[in-house]
């Protein structure tokens, strides 16, 4: 059996090369990067929730008005039928 390769400083393993402070920077960056992507992702969600949660108030009171209306026109259709007779 052969014996065990010696790992040098800055090796993470037996086959891979050794980590340069610039990958470390790359990959901090990166993850950066990807926090910043996710928390963007979060905002935009909330805002498209908050606008559809908005819309379907506008047309709850955009229902309730017509609503009111049409009861007003039965209400008059009532009133005229009766001076009719």
């Amino acid at each position: 059996m052969s014996p065990a390769p010696q790992l040098g400083p800055g090796m993470t393993g037996p086959s891979s090369r050794p980590i340069r402070k610039n990958q470390t920077f790359e990959r901090s960056t990166i993850m950066q990067n990807l926090q910043q992507e996710t928390l963007a992702r979060a905002h935009m969600s909330a805002r498209l929730e908050q606008a559809r949660a908005q819309r379907l108030g506008h047309q709850l009171a955009a229902a309730r008005r017509l609503s009111r209306k049409a009861e007003r026109a039965a209400a008059q259709a009532r009133l005229a039928l009766a001076r009719a007779f």
